[in-house]
């Protein structure tokens, strides 16, 4: 029993006050095997559904701050309530799985976890999840503000006005341009070469 009970008791320090309990539920309801994994570049979270007698699986990256590891474990929660009630007859990120993700965001939403300014983009998410952490930009651009850890100096594409010059890409100078849909113009000053950022790549910014 103290194997199963010390990882549970360290999920607390990953996750926002109030919602240690509730998350712990549906783990043990649902025998997830969760790990905290090291940051990854190309995901927030992994599911994987169970094989050969094992349990479900989650991994959740460990970098995250607590409100977005949060949301991140219900993502993967709902990828596990839609294969216990549909097996793999339904895509991955289809309606099936959006309507249970929203419910369980909605649930969450209720507990008053949230801080107000996370909770709208939430109840906007709701209506139409998107299939990965980066189709919801302006999810995350607010969800890095809780971030505890801020480099000095540096910033989001998304937070420095149009014509400030920045240092990316292993040093390589920019100057921001327009937004395009989710993402924005950068044009190279060296070469002038027109680049297209992440809203959420992070850069160092060098004047305005």
């Amino acid at each position: 029993m103290a194997k199963v009970e010390h990882p549970l008791a360290a999920l607390r320090q990953f996750l926002p006050e109030g919602a240690f309990e509730p998350v712990v539920q549906l783990i043990n309801e649902y025998k997830v095997h969760l790990t905290v994994t090291k940051a990854r570049k190309s995901v927030l979270g992994d599911y994987r559904h169970p094989f050969m007698g094992a349990n479900h699986k989650i991994s959740v990256n460990g970098n995250l701050n607590p409100f977005e590891f949060l949301i991140t474990l219900l993502h993967e929660l709902a990828h596990l309530l839609c294969y216990e009630a549909h097996k793999n007859r339904v895509e991955a990120h289809g309606q099936e799985w959006k309507q249970i993700y929203g419910q369980l965001l909605y649930q969450f939403i209720q507990m008053e976890i949230f801080p107000a300014d996370i909770k709208k983009c939430l109840l906007k998410t709701i209506k139409n999840p998107a299939a990965t952490a980066n189709g919801e930009t302006q999810l995350l651009l607010v969800l890095r503000k809780y971030n505890a850890i801020q480099r000095e100096g540096f910033q989001l594409v998304a937070n420095i006005p149009e014509g400030a010059v920045f240092e990316a890409m292993k040093g390589k100078v920019f100057k921001r341009g327009k937004k395009r849909r989710i993402r924005i113009e950068c044009v190279e000053i060296a070469t002038g070469h027109v680049y297209s950022f992440s809203a959420l790549t992070e850069v160092k910014l060098i004047g305005v």
